[in-house]
């Protein structure tokens, strides 16, 4: 009798769909795509052959624009103030044999919400199978009043007892069985949505389909690097061989020319667009020369020399000299003044200095050398000064042979050193080894996705450690060439026709380049060309990615690390980044979210962003800070190397971004993270540049303040202030509004260009 009553019922509702349908005009193609089925179940559906769920019901219904009452029970709902459905009552929604819904409901018109008394019956053939999934726009809220239930979201399985609930987003494919041995009852509230599919769908739907877009190829890195991916085709681990006899400069350059000696290794557009291609056999012989050059001039292993090239051609093959010597190169800023060159001189205990000779760099480096007895040696590029080594002139005299030697330098040996950014007191020295090259081989392959055939531009001065994130080690290792355009000030209507002209393939700049590109028209130019596009340097504004993706097609997928590291957390290639998040952790680096207490933070808390290194000291990551055991101890301690970077993680594994661990602000009673709020002013139009910082308080403790830099032409009068302060209420939690606003023409910045919110605190004080 009961399955009599259920295909009854089936055919009652097939058939208000299917004349609905043909009221419509709708064919049963656009019917199925809209349901989420074949042409040929949703035609079985129709005919009340097939069962068919609750969510098909729905999606029919919304597409109708009808009520699911009406598709149910043939009737329209009535109620518009209050119903009332007594217990055992409420429309029934017969699924299939045992499982059953009670629409608590079904009088009620324009509802926001469908509420439900669902019985799932237990079934052992389901403990056994994979739970069938399905989606629709909204979110849902259940809560088990009797047995168990197994509940699975997207990739994540839940065992869900009597009394626990669960609210997730109905647009994730999800489903439940009852579990345990017995029924399970419970009450399913769901929300409707706005939209047909919710952006979630995707990130689950089309997981399995993704593929690298790089396919693995033999390679020079294979005698030293190991990966493996999973089902879906994402990187899940890596492994490094032969790492402690690891040399860039020989394994990876040199052994490049010697077997593909005319392979492209770098395009260079010097600041009057003259063009040089320079070819790996082209650097290794030039290294080979420099090299030689160098030692000439007294400079050996273990030496420290300070190299202020910009992005002129001769930095590429001076640092790849440097390597094979066992020098220890200093890549530093041509922004430095005399007292920047006198702290770096002395802290670092720097030998050599190979300079630029544009601007008025060579005369506060000079000036800062007549107090520092050390640096012994000063050569020029590009120009001849006494007092200085004529570089090009003077090392074209050398040998173009240069041979590895048994005991030349490789693994754990000290390589490069970078001063930090110094947002508080001086910058400190950051060291890295050998090993640190091979933590780049992720930073190319896995996140820029670099082509082999491509070219690769990444926006950056070598004088920054971003130069060696995206300019030289990972590209290489990949034998993907480099774009490199030494400009003097970045002009966003210079910059973006040379992506057609020179066929770059994979890009990667700083979030503040990509809003100098999204303000202007990209309609009118060519970016057709470029196949993938990241960024990193300071957290990414979800409006900056959504105008670039509208204006290109192209996600940006963010990246995160620091001076200290390789790219540490990152969106890798095959998945589908969340906008305004980080990304997920490298499988290189054991990545948590810690509390003060040092314990792992719960999913959805905020903690400090560390890596764990009780277990093992990955290549990439720093050896500790030059000559300053304290500030090593202080960032490097408990197994645990702290960041300084707070963020909080969600139930994926996804992190986002909330501050510097001194940048969360304490406003009555509330802990406020800075970034979020400066994501939404930043959506506003004329806002160019914008930093949210504590202002003391008198009554709160502290407040909210926003200091801004609009774009050109606009005013900054007390009616935009009003304006803007109105638009953060609306767009986040009120608590959260700057009440403070302040105009300037330009924000205070490190000398790497990163915002000194410090500064401004400072001055606020």
């Amino acid at each position: 009798m009961e399955k009599t009553d259920l295909k009854a019922q089936l055919g009652e509702v097939a058939q208000r769909i299917r004349t609905m349908r043909e009221i419509t005009g709708l064919s049963e193609e656009e019917m199925a795509r809209c349901t989420g089925v074949s042409t040929e179940e949703y035609a079985h559906c129709e005919e009340g052959e097939q069962d068919f769920s609750f969510t098909f019901i729905y999606k029919c219904a919304k597409r109708f624009g009808v009520d699911p009452t009406d598709l149910i029970r043939g009737v329209s709902p009535t109620l518009s103030s209050y119903t009332i459905v007594r217990h055992g009552d409420g429309l029934p929604i017969t699924r299939r044999h045992g499982f059953k819904y009670l629409n608590l409901a079904p009088l009620f018109k324009n509802k926001t919400a469908e509420p439900f008394f669902v019985t799932m019956p237990y079934s052992e053939a389901e403990q056994h199978v994979a739970i069938k999934l399905a989606s629709h726009a909204g979110q849902e809220f259940d809560i088990v009043v009797k047995g168990s239930m197994k509940a699975q979201i997207g990739s994540h399985i839940e065992v869900l007892n009597e009394g626990d609930s669960i609210y997730y987003n109905s647009g994730t494919p999800h489903g439940m069985i009852a579990t345990g041995g017995e029924d399970c009852q419970l009450y399913a509230m769901v929300m409707k949505g706005t939209e047909d599919q919710a952006p979630e769908t995707d990130r689950f739907q089309t997981l399995i389909d993704r593929k690298l877009a790089r396919q693995p190829r033999e390679g020079v890195i294979d005698p030293f690097i190991e990966t493996s991916l999973d089902e879906n085709g994402i990187l899940n681990g890596i492994k490094f061989k032969n790492e402690e006899n690891f040399n860039f400069a020989f394994d990876v350059v040199d052994e490049i020319a010697r077997r593909e000696p005319q392979r492209l290794a770098m395009l260079h557009l010097d600041h009057d667009k003259n063009e040089r291609r320079f070819t790996f056999s082209d650097i290794s012989r030039l290294s080979n020369q420099t090299a030689n050059y160098l030692e000439s001039l007294g400079i050996k292993r273990g030496d420290r020399v300070l190299v202020v090239l910009k992005r002129h051609y001769q930095f590429w093959y001076v640092i790849t000299a440097l390597h094979k010597m066992g020098a220890v190169i200093i890549p530093a800023t041509h922004l430095l003044m005399e007292h920047d060159f006198d702290y770096r001189f002395k802290a670092a205990g720097v030998k050599a200095i190979l300079c630029t000779s544009d601007g008025q760099t060579a005369d506060e480096a000079d000036r800062s050398a007549k107090n520092c007895p050390g640096v012994e040696v000063k050569i020029m590029v590009g120009a001849n000064r006494l007092g200085w080594h004529d570089f090009d002139k003077e090392m074209a005299a050398f040998s173009e042979v240069y041979e590895r030697k048994p005991d030349s330098p490789s693994g754990s040996d000290p390589m490069l050193m970078y001063f930090t950014s110094g947002t508080t007191g001086y910058p400190k020295i950051a060291v890295h080894s050998y090993k640190y090259a091979l933590g780049h081989y992720i930073t190319a392959r896995y996140w820029h996705n670099v082509n082999p055939d491509g070219l690769h531009f990444t926006i950056s001065d070598t004088g920054w450690g971003k130069a060696m994130w995206g300019k030289y080690y990972g590209q290489w290792m990949c034998e993907a060439a480099i774009f490199t355009y030494d400009f003097d000030k970045f002009d966003a209507h210079d910059i973006l026709p040379m992506f057609a002209k020179y066929k770059i393939t994979t890009f990667c700049a700083p979030p503040t380049m990509y809003r100098f590109f999204i303000k202007e028209d990209l309609s009118k130019y060519d970016l057709s060309g470029i196949e993938y596009s990241t960024t990193a340097g300071e957290a990414l504004n979800p409006e900056v990615y959504e105008q670039w993706k509208r204006a290109t097609g192209l996600a940006l997928m963010e990246g995160y690390g620091q001076t200290e590291t390789t790219c540490v957390i990152y969106n890798p290639v095959g998945s589908i980044p969340r906008v305004g998040s980080m990304g997920v952790p490298s499988p290189l680096y054991d990545v948590d979210v810690v509390l003060p207490d040092g314990t792992s933070a719960p999913v959805g808390e905020t903690g400090e962003i560390v890596i764990r290194t009780d277990e093992n000291v990955p290549c990439g990551l720093f050896l500790g800070y030059y000559q300053d055991e304290k500030q090593t101890k202080a960032s490097w301690h408990d197994g645990m190397y702290h960041t300084g970077d707070t963020a909080w993680r969600d139930e994926d594994g996804y992190f986002w971004y909330v501050g510097r661990t001194d940048d969360v602000i304490k406003s009555s009673g509330y802990r406020i993270g800075p970034f979020e709020i400066e994501s939404v002013i930043m959506e506003l139009p004329y806002v160019l540049e914008c930093a949210v910082t504590a202002a003391p308080d008198p009554i709160r403790g502290q407040v909210v303040k926003a200091t801004i830099v609009l774009t050109r032409g606009t005013e900054g009068t007390d009616e935009l202030k009003k304006e803007i302060q109105t638009y953060v209420k609306k767009h986040t939690a009120p608590y959260k509004y700057p009440r403070i606003v302040e105009f300037r023409d330009d924000l205070p910045k490190t000398i790497s260009g990163k915002i000194r919110r410090v500064q401004i605190r400072e001055e606020d004080k």
